[in-house]
């Protein structure tokens, strides 16, 4: 496409140079370009994308966006713009042939709860006949086309070409995480949105926004601002969780009409006869629609929420509540969020993403509600992100299990030591009993806590101290396959290291 082309939807551009120039590819990062790329000087974080205009242009960069016009190019086309990020979105968006503009796109946005919801949708969204694709903190995938997640929510660059190739490969909808650094960014400036569900909001990624009402405001651009009806989406709405305490401040700020969901009270979409058990959820749905009864394998309240999210999103889309129902009940798990690990013990272990105070908390309220046995909680804080919730989490984790193992996360570039003694600091105000590990050897019978940094090394002790009709819940890194250690990804999967502790413990 040419400049000029990819500007057209822009307001207040000045363009200098030659407008008609072909343009073959777009990039934020300096060491990316190609003969032909245009440029986008951005200012980040940790860097100013204006210092790395010279080496852009030297590596063949047909024209630069910039917001700093003293950083100009000599030989070269150039574009001021306000605002280089929201320009990136929509320019990306027009590059790649603008495939959400046709196809009905549902962004997910919260703390917790979203990859499960995005996951119901899709369910929901083939049982009405209108297969999804699903980018998120997993992957970006529809069939047998998966592209690799280097965010929930990548560069907007990299998310409208992925939105480009699922539209190719026959995704006619889409359902997307969208993450608050996204939102702030402006990575889904350019994302044509039908639907924007609110899950919740707790504390997380503070050491990014700081504080909570940052985060909040990061959330509610979604609703704001990108769920505007404009020509080409006329009807948006926006789905918003009433139950969770920001609820309400989200809805008043809605550019569109709202559709609540919560358990309590008498929203739009709720549940009535609610039944749970280990084996899942049962319950009849009220919508404006009419009722519907349904059942699920999912198990807990929090999954109850992300099932009343999806199934209000189903109502929004106008979709039938048949295929809101057959959606719901062919849904059976979502990888790393409550995931089993069979084995012959007769232990159920659980591995679960919660990384979190409040997730964490649900999920160990759910499990305390279907427990018979003894209940054994593995987990640790990420190194180089919030410090705050690491005592949070150890206090809930030790208040709540029998016996909860600190250990390892991702610790990144801070001493994983540390960190245990971080979330320790939470759990001593409790007064439990301290275990050693070479003292659990022969079991335990005191409600308490131990610490063991090496994560390999927690999983088989939570593991061999499990009893028949136990729970054992693997938590914080969920689906992921690795961990980072310093600036280093390693390989680590907590259901394959489950699975060889069990293996390796036959008796």
């Amino acid at each position: 496409m040419t400049l000029c082309e990819l500007l057209k939807k822009l307001p207040d551009v000045q363009i200098h140079g030659d407008s008609t120039v072909s343009i073959s590819s777009l990039t934020c990062d300096s060491r990316d370009v190609v003969p032909g790329a245009l440029f986008f000087a951005l200012r980040g974080v940790q860097a100013d994308g204006h210092r790395y205009i010279e080496q852009a242009v030297a590596a063949g960069a047909a024209a630069v966006i910039l917001e700093d016009a003293a950083a100009a190019p000599a030989g070269c086309s150039w574009v001021k713009v306000a605002d280089g990020r929201a320009a990136m979105g929509r320019i990306s968006a027009i590059f790649n042939g603008e495939p959400t503009a046709t196809r009905p796109l549902i962004g997910i946005t919260g703390t917790n709860g979203k990859t499960t919801t995005t996951y119901l949708i899709e369910a929901i969204l083939a049982a009405a006949g209108k297969p999804a694709a699903v980018l998120g903190t997993i992957s970006y995938r529809f069939g047998a086309t998966i592209i690799e997640a280097s965010h929930t929510t990548p560069e907007s660059t990299e998310l409208q070409q992925a939105f480009r190739q699922l539209a190719e490969a026959g995704a006619e909808s889409f359902v997307m995480e969208v993450s608050s650094h996204a939102l702030e960014q402006k990575r889904v400036d350019g994302c044509h949105f039908d639907i924007g569900v609110f899950s919740n909001l707790t504390r997380d990624h503070l050491d990014y926004h700081v504080t909570m009402e940052s985060y909040l405001e990061a959330k509610s651009r979604l609703f704001s601002e990108l769920l505007r009806p404009s020509d080409d989406k006329p009807r948006r709405r926006a789905v918003i969780n009433m139950d969770d305490p920001y609820g309400a401040e989200i809805a008043s700020r809605c550019a569109c009409p709202v559709i609540t969901f919560g358990i309590q009270g008498s929203c739009d979409v709720r549940p009535k006869d609610v039944l749970s058990s280990v084996n899942g959820i049962s319950a009849t749905l009220v919508t404006p629609a009419g009722e519907i009864a349904f059942t699920s394998r999912l198990l807990g309240r929090f999954n109850l929420s992300n099932i009343l999210a999806a199934a209000a999103a189903g109502v929004a889309l106008d979709l039938p509540l048949q295929a809101i129902k057959q959606g719901i009940e062919n849904h059976t798990t979502v990888p790393g969020r409550m995931e089993r690990v069979e084995n012959h013990r007769g232990v159920t272990c659980l591995v679960d993403y919660a990384h979190t105070g409040d997730a964490l908390e649900n999920v160990l309220t759910t499990l305390k509600e279907l427990a018979t046995g003894r209940i054994i909680t593995l987990f640790g804080c990420g190194g180089d992100r919030d410090n705050g919730k690491r005592p949070i989490m150890g206090k809930i984790a030790a208040s709540m299990s029998d016996l909860a193992i600190v250990t390892s996360d991702n610790p990144r570039t801070e001493d994983p030591q540390s960190i245990l003694e971080q979330i320790k600091a939470g759990i001593m105000p409790l007064n439990l009993r301290e275990y050693r590990v070479n003292e659990l050897s022969s079991g335990f019978t005191d409600k308490g806590f131990a610490m063991l940094e090496n994560r390999h090394e927690a999983i088989r002790l939570a593991v061999s101290l499990a009893h028949p009709g136990d729970i054992v819940l693997l938590a914080g890194k969920g689906h992921e396959d690795y961990q980072i250690i310093g600036r280093t990804k390693h390989h680590f999967d907590d259901r394959e290291e489950a699975k060889a502790a069990f293996t390796e413990n036959l008796t």
